[in-house]
């Protein structure tokens, strides 16, 4: 790689407690540090030894850990939101503003010339009292802010109505974006969730948004663009992306009772479902889920959590269903490998909840999506770009009232993307194998990453 042209800068990065956002940003740490940057990664203690491993320049990437106070509620030893269920995310976000005068303590120690955060409202006040540069660093798409957005909808505030989030923002870019009445409920209550110290999640992002110097998302110019420029033009600052943060290649291989078992079934033909490492889903819905996956009688490996009031996966299984899927269907509670699980030849579809790391994985692997997203504001919005902007991906229907999907959806869903005859199966194979080539295109990653670390630099 060449040689920066201006000094290394030395950049302090301060995530958000949740790993979705911590592996992510460390995963941007490794892009700087390859090209000479240096880096002060701030990560809740324990947490450490979790992202110990995706630390690929531990010469210029080096770990702070932080203490993270106790908050009445939240069980001793929580840490981060995958710790708790998420009716204690809020908590943690207590937990998180409790570091201010100890974070204050080690920026003054520390002398980054930028820091880099999310969820921290206070923190560009901070840095600014200090003569420090802040960036607030967002790993979902610019299109969510963009429609969701605090800026945007400025006049509205936290009292944004359902029919308001029915059209775009004055000035949007072109898109075809829809919501369900399920989704705009509870799109317009987040809004008003009171997350952490008695503020709003509304207020908590604006003031972040307001305050901070410049704005950085996970994104490239030719899928996030649009949106990009128009946030510039909406919050009047720099609005910088990193690129598309693509997986690294996998420095171990996959498991070998992973491999046998795949290694079993014809190319194309395995399903995979993921469903990330947060909320489980309902014991209702998890049942749906599983019956949809035996209903299209393909082979399938589920990565799930159990339900909740359940100990194991095993136990939440519909009546009869481990018999009727021996030998082609699995269902797994633990940890899987997930990226080599992905790029497995064997595998020919992902039902993923649609979080931007898991839907950047599937982009650059040839397995089709189907897309299952969570009820989360980020999710859903990921879920329709992939769906209805970029069309590289077919959503699971869901109920319009309850959002609800039923087995027959998800057999649905998967038949669209696995059958050769189906249309829209055809159009989205052929939009997904271009967007794959453009995002493993030589030099796409690396030139958003310089323009990035230039961005930086004429901050200061």
């Amino acid at each position: 790689m060449d040689a920066p042209s201006a000094a290394p800068l030395h950049i302090a990065i301060f995530p958000w407690f949740a790993m979705g956002h911590l592996s992510p940003n460390l995963h941007l740490s490794n892009k700087l540090a390859e090209r000479g940057h240096k880096i002060s990664f701030i990560v809740p203690q324990r947490t450490q030894t979790k992202l110990q491993h995706l630390n690929l320049h531990p010469h210029l990437i080096t770990f702070v850990p932080i203490k993270v106070p106790h908050v009445d509620g939240l069980p001793h030893h929580a840490e981060t939101t995958s710790d708790v269920p998420f009716s204690l995310f809020p908590l943690i976000a207590t937990a998180m503003d409790r570091t201010q005068k100890d974070i204050e303590l080690l920026v003054k120690d520390l002398k980054p010339q930028i820091v880099l955060f999310d969820f921290q409202h206070w923190l560009p006040n901070l840095t600014r009292s200090l003569g420090i540069k802040s960036v607030m660093y967002i790993i979902v798409y610019p299109l969510s802010l963009a429609y969701l957005g605090i800026g945007p909808r400025q006049d509205q505030g936290r009292d944004l109505t359902e029919r308001d989030l029915m059209e775009p923002p004055k000035g949007f870019p072109e898109s075809c974006l829809k919501f369900q009445s399920h989704e705009l409920r509870f799109l317009v209550g987040v809004r008003k969730l009171e997350f952490g110290s008695g503020i709003f999640l509304y207020d908590r992002l604006h003031y972040s948004l307001s305050s901070a110097d410049a704005i950085g998302f996970k994104g490239c110019r030719e899928i996030d663009g649009l949106y990009a420029d128009y946030l510039e033009t909406v919050y009047g600052k720099p609005v910088l992306l990193s690129g598309p943060l693509l997986p690294e290649p996998p420095n171990t291989t996959l498991e070998e009772k992973w491999l046998a078992w795949l290694g079993g079934f014809n190319p194309g033909s395995v399903i995979f479902c993921a469903y990330g490492t947060e909320s489980p889903l309902p014991e209702n819905q998890f049942q749906e889920l599983l019956l949809g996956l035996e209903l299209t009688g393909l082979p399938f490996l589920a990565a799930l959590k159990p339900p909740d009031g359940f100990e194991s996966v095993e136990e939440a299984l519909p009546e009869g269903f481990g018999e009727r899927v021996k030998g082609r269907g699995i269902v797994y509670g633990g940890w899987v490998q997930q990226q080599l699980i992905l790029g497995h030849p064997s595998v020919g579809c992902f039902i993923t909840h649609c979080g931007a790391a898991s839907v950047t994985e599937a982009l650059v692997n040839k397995c089709e999506l189907v897309l299952l997203p969570r009820l989360g504001s980020d999710h859903i919005i990921n879920a329709r770009m992939m769906s209805m902007n970029l069309k590289v991906g077919v959503e699971v229907e869901k109920g319009e009232e309850d959002g609800l999907f039923t087995k027959e959806s998800v057999c649905k869903a998967v038949k669209t993307v696995m059958d050769d005859g189906n249309e829209t199966g055809r159009e989205v194979r052929e939009n997904h194998a271009r967007l794959r080539n453009l995002l493993l295109r030589d030099n796409l990653e690396s030139s958003c990453v310089d323009s990035f670390c230039r961005q930086l630099q004429d901050l200061l």
